[in-house]
């Protein structure tokens, strides 16, 4: 069966982000497919490479990072939400004339049509947090 994951939550403000990822990690055990996960509203702070929880804390950028390079994952942050929320990549960081970015690698930022094409080519679309 093939899913995709939406994430709505910040990741250290509720328990859906860490959910979501061991959801997507027993999906992929069962031998399923994702073919996206994608963060929206809060859930965009997943794809923050600033992120620093302390150490007997999961960090998970860096498990969604493992995760997708593990299993070749697509992992697409919602550009507008992430651009509020001060999470830019490179292009976006030049745009907004800001002296860094922070977006993870293996996270690109990409608008809602990434969504809707999910929604289109999956069996099922699994919604944590919002």
């Amino acid at each position: 069966m093939i899913f995709s994951i939406v994430i709505q939550s910040a990741p250290y403000s509720r328990q859906a982000a860490e959910s979501a990822l061991r959801f997507a990690q027993a999906l992929l055990d069962a031998g399923h497919s994702i073919h996206r996960v994608f963060f929206y509203a809060d859930g965009v702070q997943c794809g923050n490479n600033l992120a620093s929880p302390p150490q007997d804390e999961i960090n998970l950028p860096q498990h969604w990072q493992q995760l997708a390079s593990e299993h070749q994952l697509d992992l697409v942050v919602c550009i507008a939400a992430a651009v509020k929320r001060g999470v830019l990549d490179q292009n976006e960081a030049g745009r907004y004339e800001k002296s860094g970015h922070n977006l993870a690698d293996g996270f690109e930022l990409s608008g809602l049509g990434q969504l809707a094409e999910a929604t289109l080519v999956s069996d099922r679309v699994i919604t944590f947090g919002g």
